[in-house]
């Protein structure tokens, strides 16, 4: 997929830009993932961590939409920067405030929060090393927030906190925090208060921007997953943590390739599964892979994945998967997962943000893959693009759709919904689309777009450029 020259010049004024409308959350919030005012919703958090804020560009925003039970809407949303009241900090160029997102209770109260990574944030005297900002839930939705400490000693530009994963990685009830970059890794360990957590470092695992929760072996901690990209082993490293009841234990999967990754239950049988994202195409120093892209998927078990086993591997050519594998298309490069018909079984959303539709170069793709008994299969699978039935606008050069995705149920039929960021909509201005699932599969019908104007942003902010998880 072709790189574009960022020119960031608009400026977005300061502070709180819509005020969340009342909302309708009882005295007992409902403790789902995602429900930030827990009101019985989930809820979705979209960067644009490109947006200029005052004069500061590149400082980053995110727009966090409240679900009802007519999904999400631009009227019921709120944008967040570090220049909002209750924010910590303060916006400041290249902060990238919204870089990386997760969710999940960090304290307890039965509200989700939100992690914002600022992989470039300046903390003291360590320039552009990154900071972590935990954002508090509650009966008015996301309205404070605490910044996280960061590592001694970080490397300049390092990237710290530009991946974030939530989850109980030592089983004792209460979620954690894992936030990577170039040269640390970390554990925030729950619980968490609105002053912060304690902490304790990771091994050593080298650069990974990436991070992954889910529990593979059926035990009720979650593991940590990490992908890199290594010199010998280009198609991406994988390795992940595992709680023994006294410490974190480091397994590595070396048959396995990839950079983006979700852990869901494919094949229904209790154990979280892998998938894998490897959009890169082949070439030389690279022989793994498949022309345009390929997932592969990792069946979980009582011991986790076998390392050993035969993985399930998709492409665009594989029977049963719409279009063909072509060069730069990015299969792969990001990926969700949930149930879209609500069989049962986790479904799994895979961007092509490289596709080119008809003329139109990069214009971007989602392909939706189903679970089953048996797995993971190309049988059924639907692709969608900007031009597909139902779904509102054209698709155009550049636009990037599907760079990320989201499968959640925002309207509370029990049936995950597709958010897809389109974060090369109208000139780097980015949105984002949602799509609807149903009882036979993702549909076009009904879909709606929210652009990055709709929601009051006014600068080539790459709107839709991550969306919590």
């Amino acid at each position: 997929m072709r790189k574009r020259t960022l020119l960031l010049a608009t400026a977005l004024t300061t502070g709180l830009l819509s005020a969340l409308p009342a909302t309708t959350a009882s005295a007992t919030p409902s403790g789902l993932a995602g429900d930030f005012n827990g009101d019985g919703y989930r809820d979705v958090a979209v960067a644009a961590p490109l947006l200029t804020v005052g004069k500061a560009r590149s400082a980053g925003a995110v727009v966090v939409f409240y679900g009802s039970a007519t999904g999400v809407s631009a009227a019921k949303r709120v944008v967040i920067t570090q220049n909002t009241a209750g924010v910590p900090g303060t916006a400041a160029t290249d902060d990238r405030f919204g870089d990386s997102l997760a969710t999940g209770d960090l304290d307890g109260d039965g509200y989700a929060d939100l992690a914002v990574g600022a992989r470039f944030e300046s903390v003291g005297s360590q320039r552009h090393v990154g900071q972590v900002t935990v954002l508090w839930g509650g009966r008015s939705g996301l309205t404070s927030g605490t910044t996280l400490p960061v590592p001694a000693g970080l490397r300049e530009w390092g990237g710290y906190g530009a991946g974030l994963a939530v989850g109980d990685f030592n089983g004792d009830g209460r979620n954690d925090l894992t936030a990577t970059g170039q040269t640390d890794s970390r554990v925030y360990q729950g619980p968490f208060t609105r002053k912060g957590a304690a902490t304790t470092f990771s091994p050593n695992i080298g650069t990974t921007y990436d991070a992954v929760a889910g529990d593979l072996n059926g035990d009720g901690a979650a593991e940590r997953l990490h992908t890199f990209e290594v010199s010998g082993d280009e198609g991406g490293e994988v390795l992940y943590f595992t709680w023994n009841g006294a410490h974190y234990v480091r397994k590595e999967l070396p048959g396995a390739d990839g950079i983006a990754a979700a852990i869901a239950d494919v094949n229904g049988d209790g154990y979280g599964d892998i998938v894998l994202g490897d959009a890169q195409d082949p070439r030389s120093g690279k022989p793994s892979g498949h022309k345009g892209g390929q997932i592969s998927v990792w069946y979980g078990s009582a011991t986790g994945p076998d390392p050993d086993q035969t993985p399930t591997v998709i492409d665009q050519d594989t029977a049963g998967v719409p279009d063909t594998g072509e060069a730069g298309d990015a299969f792969g490069a990001s990926l969700s997962a949930g149930d879209v018909n609500g069989d049962g079984y986790a479904d799994v959303a895979v961007g092509a943000p490289g596709e080119n539709v008809g003329t139109k170069a990069d214009a971007g793709a989602v392909t939706v893959l189903y679970g089953s008994a048996t797995g993971l299969a190309g049988k059924g699978a639907k692709t969608f693009t900007q031009n597909t039935a139902g779904v509102p606008g054209t698709a155009e050069t550049a636009d990037g759709f599907g760079g990320s995705v989201r499968l959640i149920d925002l309207d509370k039929n029990r049936r995950a919904d597709l958010v897809v960021g389109v974060h090369g909509e109208d000139a780097q201005f980015g949105a984002v689309t949602v799509l609807k699932g149903a009882t036979t599969g993702l549909t076009g019908s009904g879909a709606r777009t929210i652009t990055a104007a709709n929601v009051g942003l006014k600068s080539e902010g790459f709107f839709g450029a991550a969306i919590g998880q």
